[in-house]
């Protein structure tokens, strides 16, 4: 039984597979709330585009600023507003960052995918 992701505004296939999806309770910097986060997606099937706003931005209490930084995924199709990427996926090395500081701002993390769910039509066959 496989689950197809297509963009809720043209109906284009994405090739999104549930096999990279993260869990449901996965823990990250920036949220999951109304959200569905890949660790891996098929770039012949998505526009990406930096984004760089100042702008104040709330996700999480531990997830905010003044300027954000970060990359709209875009259905390559119709351009329709899918989700964005962010690096606060899991580490990309072991070990304790430089002086102790937490990971996410010393160690590399691998990028996470996030989508958001009204962005998506999703079927099970």
């Amino acid at each position: 039984m496989g689950t197809v992701y297509r963009c809720a505004g043209c109906g284009a296939d994405l090739n999104l597979s549930a096999a990279h999806l993260y869990p449901e309770d996965a823990h990250f910097e920036a949220g999951n709330k109304g959200t569905f986060s890949f660790s891996w997606v098929d770039d012949a099937r998505l526009q990406f585009a930096k984004e760089d706003r100042i702008k104040p931005f709330f996700e999480t209490p531990n997830y905010w600023g003044i300027q954000r930084k970060r990359t709209r995924l875009l259905c390559d199709t119709c351009g329709h507003l899918l989700g964005h990427v962010y690096d606060d996926g899991p580490p990309m090395m072991r070990g304790h960052g430089q002086l102790g500081f937490a990971h996410s701002h010393t160690i590399p993390r691998a990028p996470r995918y996030r989508f958001k769910i009204k962005a998506l039509n999703i079927s099970y066959c």
